[in-house]
């Protein structure tokens, strides 16, 4: 079995990460988002490094990420495609909104959404760490369910 085989057995929880880049918005789906700290509120992204959303956060410290609910398997699909066009039409038809912190997209109808602010980077292998100070949780929807990522697949957590 092999270390990707391996990771793809440990259920994550999946999130967009977006940036307002000038007058563009971007964005990518991830499953490597966590709470680092409660006090002060930390989270961790870890994004590849040879990506665009990597470099815009390299030049600008601000963005968002949405947690998805089970019922947004179709946006993770869109934020995960390669090639994928600007997040503001990733995101024609589905509630959003714009981060009063950061500008960035925010994704309605999801489990949570945080806006954050890059404190530190860290090189790691083929990606990079951003340690972010929480600037405000822009909501919380416990009703729902999060959606998950296990074995390559969306799952709910029902």
């Amino acid at each position: 079995m092999t270390f990707t085989e391996a990771m793809a057995q440990l259920a994550a929880g999946v999130a967009v990460v977006t940036a307002r880049d000038g007058r563009d918005d971007i964005g990518t789906t991830v499953t490597a988002l966590m709470s680092v700290s409660l006090e002060p509120p930390l989270v961790l992204v870890s994004l590849a490094s040879a990506g665009y959303l990597t470099e815009v956060l390299l030049r600008q410290d601000r963005w968002a990420a949405s947690l998805l609910s089970s019922g947004q398997a179709a946006v993770a699909s869109r934020f995960a495609t390669a090639g994928r066009p600007s997040a503001r039409l990733l995101v024609a038809g589905t509630p959003h909104h714009r981060g009063e912190h950061t500008e960035a997209l925010v994704i309605e109808g999801g489990v949570a959404a945080i806006e954050a602010e890059t404190t530190r980077v860290v090189p790691a292998g083929d990606h990079t760490l951003f340690v972010a100070a929480v600037l405000d949780v822009a909501y919380v929807d416990p009703s729902l369910q999060p959606l998950v990522r296990v074995r390559g697949r969306y799952r709910s957590t029902t």
